[in-house]
């Protein structure tokens, strides 16, 4: 479903405009008519849309997607400010293709760190960059991407065991740092026995291994994007020593350290 969106590229963006505001108690806006394909990040109150007629609700922490063509009523919380941003992007006529696929997208998702940062760039440089620039285009189509990405995200993580991605969220901040099974097993509130059918389950793997492995991502990011001694990548990677880093990133990759930074940096052959 997502996928059908990609064609909507950078080229067939027109505008892209972003803006923030607080409505009062008992604030309302419209009827309007959608131009646009907007995002309204939700931070404080609440927020009701009618759309063609049909209620929905947005819930502070979550992002709305709207959808142009449609006729929109907004109705804003009764006690209390509600503060919502946006993102609109103006695009060239779609395919019936992609509106069938937009169509399909769900109203709203949680708001991701992600697009908040994008959305706090696009209001910071609005000034001093035309809606039709290449920036704001930029950015705006990054939301959008964005968006759907976080959405396609959700739907894999439902699929999985909680207690894996407890797990793995657990990995992901500790891996620098000497960790076990027991440790991991504890973090996530299961036995370890548990955890480790869990990640044969949902990750064709166990949970160390699953650490190695991360630990060698992040590693390589070290070695194409600094010029950190291997030593201290190593170090920095949760390995004890240089030898048994260079041995697992070589049992991943099919690479020595030292080679993927020289195909990296254009010293050595791809």
């Amino acid at each position: 479903m997502t996928n059908q969106l990609e064609p909507i590229s950078f080229n067939h963006i027109d505008t892209a405009t972003v803006g923030t505001i607080v409505y009062p108690p008992g604030g309302r806006y419209g009827p309007r008519i959608q131009q646009d394909i907007q995002l309204v990040l939700l931070h404080t109150g609440s927020m009701e849309v009618a759309i063609d007629g049909v209620v929905f609700r947005l819930e502070p922490g979550n992002v709305a997607l709207l959808k142009p063509g449609h006729i929109e009523h907004f109705a804003f919380a009764d006690n209390q400010d509600s503060w919502h941003r946006w993102v609109a992007v103006r695009v060239q006529p779609l395919s019936v293709d992609d509106v069938k696929a937009l169509e399909q997208l769900p109203f709203s998702i949680p708001i991701s760190e992600h697009l908040n940062r994008i959305t706090d760039l696009m209001l910071t440089i609005r000034s001093e960059h035309a809606d039709t620039g290449t920036v704001m285009r930029s950015l705006g189509h990054t939301a959008i991407q964005l968006f759907i990405s976080e959405l396609s995200k959700a739907q894999l993580q439902k699929d999985i065991h909680p207690s894996v991605l407890r797990a793995k969220s657990y990995i992901h901040q500790a891996f620098k740092e000497e960790i076990g099974l027991t440790m991991i097993a504890a973090k996530t509130g299961v036995s370890d026995e548990h955890l480790v059918r869990l990640f044969r389950k949902y990750e064709h793997t166990t949970p160390i291994k699953y650490v190695w492995h991360y630990r060698v991502l992040r590693a390589i990011e070290l070695l194409t994007h600094t010029g950190l001694s291997i030593s201290e990548i190593a170090q920095r990677s949760g390995f004890k020593t240089s030898y048994h880093f260079a041995r697992m990133v070589k049992q991943q990759t099919g690479k020595t350290p030292s080679e993927i930074r020289a195909s990296s940096w254009g010293k050595g052959d791809s």
